[in-house]
């Protein structure tokens, strides 16, 4: 069965007054990974087809042709791996 942690690199946080969220996937499933979330994620706008701006549900993200995806409004670890399970799976 495929978790999270098949796809997931790594997770840091930004410091700020908004707390954002950073996801970098494995380098041999980011494309798998960028891949499902365009499937299911609304496009709000690509700039160069290297980043793109998108929207699930109320929350809104960038993503990079790089395999990392800055996530925003996230409060916790669970709403976290809620988001990523739905976008991944």
């Amino acid at each position: 069965m495929t978790s999270i942690e098949d796809y997931v690199a790594r997770i840091d946080g930004t410091c700020g007054k908004e707390k954002d969220v950073i996801v970098t996937f494995k380098y041999e499933k980011k494309d798998e990974a960028i891949r499902r979330i365009l499937e299911k994620a609304t496009m709000k706008r690509s700039i160069a087809g290297i980043i793109s701006e998108l929207s699930y549900k109320n929350y809104s993200f960038r993503m990079y042709g790089s395999g990392k995806v800055i996530l925003r409004g996230i409060e916790n670890k669970e709403e976290l791996n809620n988001l990523l399970r739905q976008l991944l799976f």
